[in-house]
């Protein structure tokens, strides 16, 4: 059963071969959407971020970046280096980078104020957030379609934890973080694919770490 599964998700159609286009929109578009997210240069840390596919992608846009990444599992390959940590609590100093970057990661766990503190810890300037809102008719069946077509197999956690904009709200305020502005229109998908799956679904989040 375990290799028949790793297969669908390698192999099927859903997810590669043709309909690798969207996989590389998506990294199109969002790496994108961080470079203008991200104020200034600087250093990032890259919270969950996978291989480093997209990481990559944004210092291409944005040279002035200078990315590292952390993530709780362990790829056998990857793209820059990357620590593994436990998910709770991340392996360097208050203030150790200038950005934190937390792309459609906060889904996967059970109380994303947990990593949200913490990437409030370690930046000295800013935290960018890509992720989504379950708003609107059908939100959380169509949020966690996609989650699972685009994560099964790889051994990510699948809680499904999508938040509506007011809990986002007392997620970032029990974070100490300040929203400084956000877009919510990303344009991911190609029509028709659009009118499911982009609507308000998405936003991107800019926000700093305030004062102790």
């Amino acid at each position: 059963m375990a290799s028949t599964t790793a297969r669908f998700d390698r192999k099927s159609w859903a997810l590669s071969g043709n309909n690798s286009w969207y996989y590389n929109r998506r990294i199109w578009v969002l790496s994108r959407a961080l470079a203008d997210a991200i104020p200034a240069r600087g250093t990032v840390l890259d919270i969950g971020c996978g291989d480093g596919q997209l990481a990559r992608a944004l210092m291409k846009v944005r040279p002035d970046l200078k990315i590292e990444g952390v993530d709780v599992v362990a790829r056998p390959k990857t793209l820059m280096p990357i620590a593994q940590y436990d998910g709770i609590t991340l392996p360097f100093a208050d203030k150790s980078f200038d950005y934190v970057t937390i792309v459609d990661v906060l889904h996967h766990t059970d109380d994303p104020t947990v990593v949200l503190a913490e990437a409030s810890r370690v930046a000295r300037n800013g935290v960018v957030i890509k992720d989504h809102l379950r708003e609107g008719p059908l939100a959380q069946a169509t949020l966690a379609f996609m989650d699972w077509c685009g994560n099964i197999g790889d051994g990510v956690p699948l809680p499904y934890n999508f938040l509506s904009r007011s809990e986002w709200q007392a997620a970032f305020f029990k974070a100490r973080l300040q929203l400084v502005n956000s877009v919510e229109r990303l344009g991911i998908y190609l029509p028709p694919a659009t009118w499911f799956f982009d609507r308000n679904l998405h936003f991107v989040s800019f926000l700093t770490p305030k004062a102790s």
